[in-house]
């Protein structure tokens, strides 16, 4: 048994796994959140038994940090298990969102990479620092383990610079780091890899397009397991319309909005990423809600859903051209993996570049991964459930082996 701890940690939560990285299993799952809140905090912790049947308790009690949380994280494991002395980590696997250029594979966590990360924060001031609180708390409640930074932008330091460079400029871009970075890398990565494990095919002859399609989503362009082009840029916001995030936009709307309409930087900040995209478009945050929405005959949340899909499309014909050929689409995340109804939208029309669909295998509800086109398409599309606690688990122990 080799367990890894995996953290993933937020502001005010952090979410956490226990996995046995030689057969893929998880030991234990939990969440600490309203850490720092007046009302306290909750915590949830799942134990997975041997035989894979899950154990659940839940609490509430003030939490006054990230360093209380680790401690409640730690008491639930001693009340509820599994034991930490009889399955003790030998590496703790963080989540970072932000690596810049810096950062292009998992990395063990010293002094200087806090302070690199650190730094990063002025790429990613929402999640960095919220990140870094993680991991010093998590070195504090195990300082004998190696920690290992799993970096969401690593995946597309591949990049080629005719890919990543925005037309700005040079000098006032390479002053301010402005570039594309990418993000979601991890579940690219995973997602890649697993595809051409279920195709058994090598991940290096292949040509994948992956859509990780959530709340938040994104694209990206897998060529022979390297990311060749992304459609996040140098923040999350850019892309492919989300759930509450515009995507692309023509900048000089902001220009607009903060002649006309008097906006300021933080107003159109929060008009982007908090009240755009499908929220934004029809009021409904939910991709569940907008198709019941659009049954009711609500010609807004129609409308929505188009341009969510357009959006997407626009992206799959614009990958095509650029890896030359397309063996795989892949759909993975919650709405790629789950609603039939948004991955037969996305790829309507595809035909004549040798989409097909098969109706009764999109509609299909079943687990792991799984072929949804007919027997004649010439491209294999595919729903393959991203992992990314596994993912950062397999990488951060080929870190610590050697």
């Amino acid at each position: 048994m080799t367990p890894i701890l995996v953290v993933n940690s937020g502001s005010s939560s952090f979410k956490y796994q226990l996995i046995d990285v030689e057969d893929s299993r998880t030991l234990a799952s939990g969440l600490v959140e309203r850490i720092g809140a007046e009302s306290g905090g909750r915590a949830k912790h799942t134990a997975h038994g041997a035989s894979g049947d899950p154990s659940t308790t839940e609490l509430e009690r003030e939490i006054a940090d990230h360093t209380a949380g680790f401690q409640v994280m730690l008491d639930a494991f001693t009340a509820h298990g599994p034991s930490l002395d009889e399955h003790a980590p030998i590496a703790v696997g963080h989540r970072v969102v932000q690596g810049g250029a810096r950062f292009f594979e998992p990395t063990v966590i010293t002094d200087l990479v806090r302070i690199n990360i650190d730094e990063l924060s002025a790429l990613a001031p929402l999640h960095n620092p919220a990140n870094l609180a993680g991991i010093v708390a998590a070195q504090r409640a195990f300082a004998d383990v190696p920690h290992v930074a799993v970096f969401d932008t690593a995946f597309h330091q591949t990049l080629p610079p005719a890919a990543y460079t925005y037309a700005i400029d040079a000098e006032v871009a390479e002053k301010h780091r402005v570039r594309r970075y990418g993000f979601h890398g991890t579940s690219h990565r995973f997602v890649s890899r697993a595809a051409a494990e279920f195709l058994g095919r090598p991940v290096g002859e292949l040509r994948q397009i992956v859509l990780h399609l959530g709340n938040g989503a994104s694209a990206c362009a897998v060529d022979g397991g390297r990311s060749v082009e992304t459609s996040m840029g140098m923040t999350p916001l850019e892309g492919l319309v989300m759930g509450t995030r515009s995507g692309d936009i023509d900048p000089a709307v902001l220009l607009h909005l903060s002649r006309r309409a008097g906006m300021s930087i933080d107003e159109l900040d929060t008009l982007l990423n908090s009240r755009s995209g499908i929220l934004g478009l029809s009021g409904h945050g939910d991709m569940r809600d907008l198709h019941a929405a659009i049954d009711a005959g609500d010609e807004r949340a129609q409308v929505a859903f188009d341009v969510w899909a357009h959006r997407i499309r626009g992206y799959v014909g614009a990958y095509a051209a650029q890896l030359g050929r397309v063996d795989a689409i892949v759909f993975t995340a919650g709405v790629g993996e789950n609603d039939d109804r948004a991955r037969a939208a996305v790829l309507a029309g595809l035909e004549g570049f040798g989409v097909v669909l098969d109706g009764a295998r999109n509609a299909e509800r079943v687990p792991g991964a799984r072929r949804i086109s007919a027997d004649d398409s010439r491209v294999e599309v595919l729903v393959v459930p991203t992992n990314e606690e596994l993912e950062i688990a397999r990488q951060a122990h080929e870190v610590v082996a050697g």
